[in-house]
């Protein structure tokens, strides 16, 4: 039986990669996709969710709209990141339709009372605090809940310490790891030191092009910005896919390798949004996260491949060759 999962999201390049791969995968049923303010504001994100689900030719899904501001703070985008459109200012037409009869949160709360059903966040956890504020029985129903955010000892990304969908809303991703303290049960972070190993290159890419010209030359639309932005600030030729690897993990688990411990969310002055990992256990406290800390870079590729392109191992001779080359 597919698994069925609810994605979670800040639509968003790397976003859209990973709702990409989910849709491409023969074990996932999507049952939804909820939108977050984060990378692009909310009703942004909705727009690039319905582009996304276009190409794939999967607009029988269902997008709903969710927070539009934090829970405290002032609201500040990723659109630096990510262009003006929120998708690498590929400028793509809006899709019409979609006559919304249910928030976000009322559709989490829906079908979490209804369905066997795990959660990928791809973005802030404000929805997800919300539902918890609202129907904490929903919350508490989640099967698998897997975040991409946060960091262990990697830098952060908007501030020295703080990954930006921690640091956007520090106290909805504070309050979800409270809970799933309260519940004994692991929240699954995917985090910084992971994320940043996985760099799609223009070699990748090009190869990827080759391979299935259409979603390559897609893909190629909406991480030109993003291969820019890499390049200006980090000096990376490539960039860093951060969402398709938390959804790479929940469909392979074992191209990930972690620890469990106790995390704290800091939401106080200079260190607000950073995810406090007490990884020797100082605090004497119960774990309530799974940690990835180690990635098997060619794997996650060779699934993201796989997947996407339909390929099989066997028709992917160069993507080996590619990865080592990029590496060294």
């Amino acid at each position: 039986m597919k698994r069925k999962i609810i994605i979670d999201c800040d639509p968003g390049i790397d976003d859209s990669l990973a709702i990409m791969l989910a849709l491409s995968s023969n074990d996932i049923e999507v049952l939804g996709i909820t939108i977050v303010c984060g990378n692009s504001p909310v009703e942004m994100g909705f727009e690039n969710a319905k582009k996304v689900l276009k190409q794939m030719n999967r607009l029988d899904i269902p997008v709903y709209i969710g927070a539009s501001q934090p829970l405290k703070k002032e609201y500040i985008s990723a659109l630096d990141t990510h262009g003006s459109d929120g998708l690498g200012e590929s400028f793509l037409e809006n899709v019409e339709g979609y006559q919304l009869s249910l928030t976000a949160v009322e559709f989490l709360s829906k079908t979490l009372n209804q369905e066997r059903c795990s959660v990928i966040a791809l973005g802030p956890l404000t929805n997800l605090a919300h539902l918890i504020e609202v129907d904490e029985q929903a919350f508490n129903n989640i099967e698998m809940l897997v975040s991409m955010g946060g960091s262990y000892k990697a830098h952060g990304n908007c501030s020295p310490v703080a990954e930006y969908n921690y640091w956007e809303d520090p106290e909805a991703a504070s309050l979800v790891y409270q809970q799933m303290s309260k519940l004994d049960r692991l929240i699954h972070m995917a985090g910084l030191d992971v994320t940043r190993k996985v760099v799609l290159t223009p070699n990748l890419l090009s190869y990827m092009e080759r391979l299935d010209s259409d979603k390559g030359e897609f893909i190629r639309k909406i991480t030109k910005y993003y291969f820019d932005f890499h390049w200006e600030w980090e000096h990376i030729i490539g960039c860093v896919i951060n969402d398709p690897l938390a959804m790479a993990y929940f469909m392979q688990p074992d191209l990930c390798r972690g620890f469990k411990s106790y995390v704290q969310i800091e939401t106080e002055s200079l260190s607000r949004g950073q995810s406090i990992v007490d990884a020797y256990g100082y605090h004497r406290k119960k774990p309530n996260a799974y940690v990835l800390n180690e990635v098997d870079v060619e794997g996650i590729f060779e699934l993201f491949f796989e997947c996407l392109l339909h390929k099989k191992k066997d028709q992917l001779s160069l993507l080996h060759k590619l990865i080592v080359k990029e590496e060294q």
